[in-house]
Protein backbone atom coordinates (compact mmCIF):
# COMPACT_ATOMS: atom_id res chain seq x y z
CA UNK A 1 0.00 0.00 0.00
CA UNK A 2 1.26 3.43 -0.20
CA UNK A 3 0.69 6.35 2.42
CA UNK A 4 1.34 9.41 0.57
CA UNK A 5 4.88 8.69 -0.77
CA UNK A 6 6.17 5.97 1.35
CA UNK A 7 5.84 2.37 0.11
CA UNK A 8 4.20 0.07 3.02
CA UNK A 9 4.68 -3.87 3.29
CA UNK A 10 1.60 -4.78 5.74
CA UNK A 11 1.77 -7.96 7.43
CA UNK A 12 -1.51 -9.01 8.67
CA UNK A 13 -1.60 -11.59 12.17
CA UNK A 14 -5.27 -12.60 13.63
CA UNK A 15 -5.41 -14.48 16.98
CA UNK A 16 -8.62 -15.90 18.19
CA UNK A 17 -7.92 -15.50 21.83
CA UNK A 18 -4.83 -14.41 23.63
CA UNK A 19 -4.03 -17.49 25.41
CA UNK A 20 -0.90 -18.24 23.67
CA UNK A 21 0.43 -14.38 23.01
CA UNK A 22 -1.20 -11.85 21.32
CA UNK A 23 -1.04 -11.59 17.05
CA UNK A 24 1.87 -9.14 16.67
CA UNK A 25 3.77 -11.05 18.97
CA UNK A 26 3.58 -13.75 16.62
CA UNK A 27 5.75 -11.85 13.87
CA UNK A 28 9.21 -13.42 15.34
CA UNK A 29 12.38 -12.48 14.26
CA UNK A 30 12.79 -14.93 11.18
CA UNK A 31 9.44 -14.36 9.79
CA UNK A 32 10.79 -10.41 10.31
CA UNK A 33 13.92 -11.63 7.81
CA UNK A 34 11.43 -13.37 5.36
CA UNK A 35 9.03 -10.47 4.71
CA UNK A 36 12.21 -8.18 4.26
CA UNK A 37 13.89 -10.70 1.94
CA UNK A 38 10.58 -10.42 0.07
CA UNK A 39 10.09 -7.10 0.19
CA UNK A 40 13.22 -5.75 -1.33
CA UNK A 41 12.21 -8.65 -3.93
CA UNK A 42 9.51 -7.13 -4.63
CA UNK A 43 11.38 -3.57 -4.79
CA UNK A 44 13.93 -5.00 -7.43
CA UNK A 45 10.99 -6.40 -9.91
CA UNK A 46 9.48 -2.65 -9.78
CA UNK A 47 13.02 -0.60 -10.50
CA UNK A 48 13.22 0.38 -7.28
CA UNK A 49 16.36 0.04 -5.39
CA UNK A 50 16.13 -1.40 -1.23
CA UNK A 51 18.54 1.13 -0.25
CA UNK A 52 16.98 4.55 -1.53
CA UNK A 53 13.54 3.77 -1.93
CA UNK A 54 11.07 5.45 0.79
CA UNK A 55 9.33 2.33 2.56
CA UNK A 56 8.70 0.45 5.95
CA UNK A 57 7.00 -2.27 7.27
CA UNK A 58 3.66 -2.35 9.52
CA UNK A 59 2.10 -5.41 11.46
CA UNK A 60 -1.86 -5.12 11.58
CA UNK A 61 -2.71 -7.77 14.61
CA UNK A 62 -6.28 -8.66 14.77
CA UNK A 63 -7.76 -10.57 18.02
CA UNK A 64 -11.39 -11.52 19.58
CA UNK A 65 -12.97 -12.34 16.34
CA UNK A 66 -12.21 -8.79 14.99
CA UNK A 67 -13.14 -6.87 17.94
CA UNK A 68 -9.42 -5.52 18.84
CA UNK A 69 -7.21 -4.08 15.37
CA UNK A 70 -4.00 -3.05 16.43
CA UNK A 71 -1.67 -1.40 13.53
CA UNK A 72 1.45 -0.77 14.11
CA UNK A 73 4.02 0.98 12.42
CA UNK A 74 7.47 0.53 11.62
CA UNK A 75 6.81 -2.68 13.30
CA UNK A 76 9.53 -4.32 11.40
CA UNK A 77 13.22 -3.16 11.29
CA UNK A 78 16.00 -4.02 9.64
CA UNK A 79 19.83 -4.58 10.61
Amino acid sequence: MRDKQSIVFIEVKYRNNKNFGNAAEMVTYRKSQRIIKTAHLWLLQNNLSPYSADYRFDVVAIHQNGDEVEWIKNAITQD
